[in-house]
């Protein structure tokens, strides 16, 4: 195991929104994708929904249909970025649990054709569907922003008026247990379109309550790319192998030991520190002023 400084990074959103029947989840996804700005697509799963906004946000949608299986919702994100977009919205992710086709449908069938009829043996065969899935949002290189329905309840509440009415609240999201935990950021929405925050590792909105907006969008943006971009830091560290093979004659391994000396026995770009790039470049300076005094 090798540490390093702990360091911010750039990082690309993932983001749940979860809320009951018209809370407004759609309208809330493209609000935020507007002000986290790039090129958009809406994966839909609500019969067309997706189109609605169209009048009010430039995006294109995508339309997966039933059967909603796993692999469906892969393929979109994969074609999604393999055409340069730069946000995905799924809308909805629950479609997956719990739609025609989705992993519940799935576990049902594979334990009805068993003849223990067990349940446990089917998880055995649909949970890898679903690891499948969170591995390809999580290492996506678009913004993920997925929507998910919540169940809901009617409670018993006392109105401005002092009237008792019945009120829909939603409860938890629609999705496997712990699927909330694969996001950075949940905004769970209420009917009063109003959303509050059941996990933040940006602790931008810790304790608030709010309304989605495009300003959210870009406030998560801002965020997002403060830090050190390691992309910026591959490539960097490319240019300095170059010039590290150029004063080693062509030696790859010589040019490499070097490096890795500097690094402290590192050898993956992302444990490098800022600190042990700036040591790799103020040590080829060093070379390269050596070898121009010897010419």
């Amino acid at each position: 195991m090798e540490f390093r400084k702990a360091e911010k990074r750039k990082a690309k959103l993932r983001l749940g929104i979860t809320g009951a029947a018209g809370s407004g989840k759609t309208y809330g996804a493209l609000l935020i994708a507007k002000g986290l700005g790039g090129k958009t697509v809406l994966l839909d799963t609500e019969n067309g929904s997706g189109d609605l906004y169209a009048a009010l946000f430039d995006y294109d949608v995508g339309t997966i249909g039933a059967p909603y299986t796993i692999d469906k919702y892969i393929e979109g994100i994969k074609q999604a970025e393999s055409l340069g977009y730069e946000i995905i919205i799924i809308d909805s992710l629950s479609h997956a649990w719990a739609g025609e086709g989705g992993l519940l449908e799935q576990v049902d069938n594979i334990a009805a054709g068993s003849r223990s009829g067990n349940s446990y043996i089917a998880w055995r065969q649909v949970t890898p569907q679903h690891n499948k899935l969170i591995e390809t949002m999580l290492n996506s290189p678009c913004h993920i922003i997925a929507t998910m329905r919540s169940k809901t309840e009617y409670v018993i509440v006392e109105n401005d008026k002092g009237r008792k009415e019945p009120r829909k609240v939603g409860l938890a999201p629609v999705q496997r247990e712990g699927m909330d935990y694969e996001f950075g950021v949940v905004f769970d929405l209420g009917q009063n379109h109003m959303a509050a925050v059941s996990k933040d590792r940006t602790s931008l909105f810790d304790g608030k309550t709010f309304q989605l907006s495009e300003q959210i969008g870009e406030t998560l943006k801002q965020w997002l790319e403060s830090g050190v971009d390691l992309r910026q830091r591959k490539e960097l560290l490319a240019k300095i192998f170059a010039r590290y093979l150029a004063v080693c004659n062509g030696d790859r391994q010589q040019a490499w030991d070097i490096i890795v000396s500097i690094t402290h026995g590192k050898k993956q770009v992302m444990d490098f520190s800022e600190d042990e790039m700036q040591a790799l470049t103020a040590e080829i300076e060093r070379r390269e002023n050596e070898a121009q005094s010897r010419n």
